[in-house]
């Protein structure tokens, strides 16, 4: 994180909408059921996202549901173990402790990794808080490369 610079404005702004599109033929419940169908199929969240927009035209989940795509995912109990955002991280920390076997000369990844294990255990220390994560969780990098070889 780097906390010199300001944040970039350059990126698209929502639309203020308090309900969902006129355009949209869809019901909630047909999107809810779609969300589920996608999750069976192997989908993250964020994928269904893009899936929805992309596919059917679905820009926001949110309004039109009144709750998000991972919120639905734990109703019907197919949301992740772990969240998706710290999962992703826990992925780049791998890959990059596998470059540093190969290349432990190479400080700039050393460092790099450090940056991305701080984001971990700061991301884990909010879950644990908040209740999505269960007491005592610890971001351990072997139990990592487990994990994220047996899913892949």
């Amino acid at each position: 994180m780097n906390k010199k610079r300001e944040k970039g404005k350059s990126h698209s702004t929502r639309p203020i909408r308090a309900g969902p599109p006129r355009w949209l033929r869809l019901s909630s419940e047909e999107i809810e059921a779609l969300i589920v169908e996608l999750a069976k199929k192997g989908y993250g969240p964020s994928m269904i996202g893009i899936i929805l927009r992309d596919q059917y035209g679905i820009p926001l989940v949110k309004p039109i549901l009144g709750k998000g795509i991972t919120e639905v995912l734990e109703e019907h109990r197919l949301a992740p173990e772990i969240p998706e955002d710290l999962f992703n991280l826990m992925k780049r920390a791998a890959r990059l402790r596998a470059h540093l076997e190969e290349h432990p000369k190479d400080y700039h990844s050393k460092r790099g990794l450090e940056e991305i294990e701080s984001k971990i255990r700061r991301l884990v220390k909010y879950y644990v808080r908040v209740g999505k994560l269960p007491k005592g969780w610890k971001y351990e990098p072997e139990k990592v490369r487990l994990l994220i070889s047996r899913t892949f």
